[in-house]
């Protein structure tokens, strides 16, 4: 189940939740340092990530699943946020060239139907960042974030995940190593947390990042199989009965001897 839309706002707007934002948006932004000339889309709850591509992404949009509810995004502007089924997206295929997963993965109920909705709209050489809790970090304990609820994975399960659903996972990274407490001088040390977590201690991080590109199989022509022509075939019944029709497939201009249906009775 998804967190619900108000639980998510209070969350961002805490000081928790603003720590927790830039300690994220830092490291999604080292993943894609530049997206310019693209289409960025955001799945789950991504508006708290979205505005730094804003001003350098050609066009920035984001879906909130229906079961989760919606917020209006950004208050300054026009709306960039729809209300939609993640397993049904409002676009068209290969229509978008990046795609950022931040509190959906863990909390659908459609994983695979959402997936396959992700690989279709995502262009040739788009690439999918998911953004999931780490199952064995602190903040997949921590009930009062929206980190503590749905289903956290480790790195090797959402790997699965994405190579199940035709994607090829590319690059792996891990953020929000500091513990999930409300203490304002904690939250003051983020960084330092960040540093020494992201260098020693990646196994207890609070989140797992992987970046994903799309997998395309290539065709195999096949060759063309003649098809037998019909032609109708027919079998004299005995004692003078009417002739019977029967279709078959035989080999057009044969001998009518090698037919390959069996005769009721020696030809005469």
């Amino acid at each position: 189940m998804y967190t619900d839309i108000v639980d998510l706002r209070e969350f961002y707007e805490s000081g928790l939740g603003q720590t927790a934002q830039r300690m994220i948006r830092r490291r999604i932004r080292t993943i894609w340092p530049d997206v310019r000339n693209q289409i960025v889309l955001g799945i789950g709850y991504t508006t708290p990530y979205l505005r730094p591509f804003m001003g350098e992404a050609d066009r920035v949009a984001a879906v909130m699943p229906a079961s989760q509810g919606v917020s209006f995004w950004p208050a300054e502007g026009p709306g960039m946020v729809a209300l939609g089924d993640e397993a049904d997206l409002p676009f068209g295929d290969n229509t978008i060239d990046r795609v950022l997963l931040v509190h959906g993965l863990e909390g659908t109920e459609q994983l695979r139907p959402m997936m396959r909705e992700i690989w279709r709209v995502l262009a040739g050489g788009g690439r999918v960042l998911a953004v999931v809790p780490n199952r064995r970090g602190l903040w997949a304990r921590a009930d009062w974030t929206p980190f503590g609820h749905g289903f956290p994975y480790s790195a090797s399960q959402l790997k699965q995940v994405l190579r199940d659903t035709m994607f090829v996972p590319e690059r792996t990274r891990h953020a929000l190593f500091m513990p999930p407490l409300r203490s304002q001088v904690l939250q003051k040390t983020a960084p330092a947390w960040e540093e020494v977590g992201g260098r020693w201690f990646k196994a207890f991080a609070g989140v797992t990042m992987i970046e994903a590109s799309k997998q395309i199989f290539a065709g195999v022509a096949r060759r063309a199989v003649q098809q037998p022509t019909k032609r109708r075939l027919i079998v004299p019944l005995p004692g003078g009965a009417a002739p019977a029709a029967r279709t078959g497939s035989i080999r057009t201009g044969g001998d009518p001897d090698t037919e390959p249906y069996p005769r009721p009775y020696p030809r005469a």
